[in-house]
């Protein structure tokens, strides 16, 4: 008789139950279970879940994974369950730097960036196939990010590369006198910063895009940029050397500092990375040990939360899921750090390497399913798959 419910009040009665109980209903029966399997089911139940897709605006970021099966794997990122493999390893130590795509899986390797297709062989193992090296710089690369159809490097050599992603050649674009520490695109534009102490602000398609519209003096090394989604201010993380606050918030257009956020920084405290949530809401991470969340519509003097490392290690990195869930990467013995943002307190944590082999964790990026985490001699890959099937029956 519940099958021949109207779906709205069938949806209304299935939107109090819990995860396990879904997952029993659906065994009931065929038509059961082929109503309980659509993602408008689990869409309540994954909003309160970690890294199921699911923004805390409501936006899906994985539409092409069941909804079901996410909220199973939600549990094993939960509980820290998860099969830890080296998917790539070199004998010189590097500084890697990576981004995920989808299926592709891009990773810096010295003075080249290669292109990974991930997919899963019949066993269910994942597996990547080299499939494009985008090169060009004459020392290492140290910062990339990804736009919908190019890939942008900047390099110890101080220049700043544009790749067609699909391998149609390649932009120079005027860079800075030093190594290109950081840097980020979005909407057209290109905000990067350097150890000659200045960042440079500049959008993509115009016909003078090779140089900057705009140097920004900031008189100390710039070590993290950040552009807001509503691409109106940008934000520079510096090394916390001299006397004003690591972070400043600036002006896209008139590139004046609207904003310096935080007080009482420690010297020596300076911002190594940093990510927009939403036009208003930045994380930032660093040296001084604290991942921390700031909101630009507020005072700017205060944090909104914060987290602190327990180790007092610096933090190199960090990713959000866009609603509950931050993953870090600390400074000593490859650890990865899993953060629920409605506990102080660490989640879970991961060490890559052994307490004889100390290395930071320099970029980590995450899936649905996956974690992958760069060490200075080998890319790691967390697959959060492991039992999932067997969660929730």
């Amino acid at each position: 008789m519940l099958s021949n419910l109207p779906e709205e009040v069938l949806y209304q009665i299935l939107s109090n139950l819990d995860y396990k109980s879904l997952s029993r209903l659906s065994q009931v029966c065929r038509t059961i279970h082929q109503f309980v399997n659509r993602d408008a089911v689990w869409r309540k139940i994954a909003k309160e879940l970690l890294n199921t897709g699911i923004t805390r605006h409501g936006r899906d970021i994985y539409p092409h994974v069941p909804l079901k099966e996410r909220v199973k794997m939600s549990q094993n990122w939960y509980n820290g369950v998860c099969k830890i493999a080296i998917t790539l390893k070199w004998k010189i130590k590097l500084l890697p730097w990576l981004q995920l795509d989808g299926d592709a899986l891009f990773l810096s390797q010295a003075a080249e960036i290669g292109a990974y297709h991930l997919r899963q062989d019949r066993g269910g193992r994942h597996t990547r196939n080299l499939v494009a090296v985008f090169s060009g710089h004459r020392g290492d690369v140290c910062r990339f990010t990804l736009t919908d159809s190019h890939l942008i490097s900047g390099g110890s050599d101080g220049k700043i590369l544009v790749h067609n992603r699909r391998g149609h050649g390649r932009v120079e674009l005027l860079g800075h006198n030093q190594e290109v520490n950081c840097l980020d695109a979005r909407g057209g534009l290109i905000v990067s910063g350097s150890r000659d102490r200045t960042a440079r602000v500049r959008y993509i398609w115009t016909s003078s895009s090779t140089v900057p519209r705009d140097t920004v003096a900031l008189y100390d090394r710039v070590w993290s940029v950040a552009i807001s989604p509503a691409l109106s201010s940008f934000v520079t993380g510096t090394a916390c050397c001299e006397n004003f606050s690591p972070l400043r918030v600036w002006d896209v257009e008139s590139c004046e500092c609207v904003s310096s956020l935080g007080e009482e920084f420690r010297r020596g405290a300076g911002v190594l990375d940093m990510v927009f949530e939403t036009p208003h809401q930045l994380y930032t991470c660093g040296y001084d040990t604290y991942i921390r969340l700031w909101d630009l519509r507020l005072s700017p003097r205060k944090c909104v939360m914060e987290w602190e490392e327990p180790h007092d290690s610096a933090l190199y990195c960090l990713q959000t899921d866009g609603n509950h869930m931050i993953a870090s990467g600390s400074s000593y013995y490859g650890v990865v750090r899993l953060w629920d943002k409605r506990q102080s307190k660490c989640l879970k944590y991961f060490q890559l390497t052994t307490d004889r082999v100390s290395s930071p964790v320099y970029c980590l990026r995450f899936s649905s399913s996956h974690l992958y985490a760069a060490i200075a001699t080998a890319l790691h890959a967390l697959d959060f798959r492991r039992n999932a099937q067997d969660l929730l029956c």
